[in-house]
């Protein structure tokens, strides 16, 4: 399982988890499926799809990724919308499978990260990460 080095790990001041630890030797990675995001969703909830999103954009941009070591859970919120198959046959079961971020309905469901006075969200110089985890 590849590991995204300078991934934010989780959205900065709460528990919502961004990415895993280790891959899942006995039953395998956990499925990405499309999760239906309804209007009354709690702020906190629409917050975390906006951080990852941000995540997503400033590691990736629009270059087909690697899932890796991405939270599947995280990512269902957005597949199938802001983030589609990069490939076909796409297995949603791999963490070898290749998505990307379709830009412009990321940019219609999240103006605020491609807006030129965006704000900071704190993902884009996320290099301090040592390398002493996987040590």
């Amino acid at each position: 399982m590849l590991k995204h080095r300078g991934f934010p790990g989780r959205l900065p001041g709460t528990d919502f988890q961004f990415t895993i630890r280790r891959a899942n030797k006995k039953d395998g990675a956990t499925k990405i499926t499309r999760r239906e995001r309804f209007k009354d969703r709690k702020h906190a909830d629409r917050m975390a799809d906006q951080g990852f999103m941000a995540a997503l954009w400033a590691q990736f941009g629009e270059e087909p990724f690697e899932r890796g070591n991405l939270d599947a859970g995280r990512l269902s919120w957005l597949f199938g919308r802001e983030v589609v198959p990069a490939e076909d046959p796409f297995d949603p079961c791999s963490y070898e499978a290749l998505l990307r971020i379709d830009r412009k309905r990321a940019e219609m469901a999240f103006p605020e990260i491609f807006a030129p006075d965006a704000p900071d969200f704190g993902f884009e110089d996320d290099d301090d990460w040592d390398g002493e985890e996987d040590r």
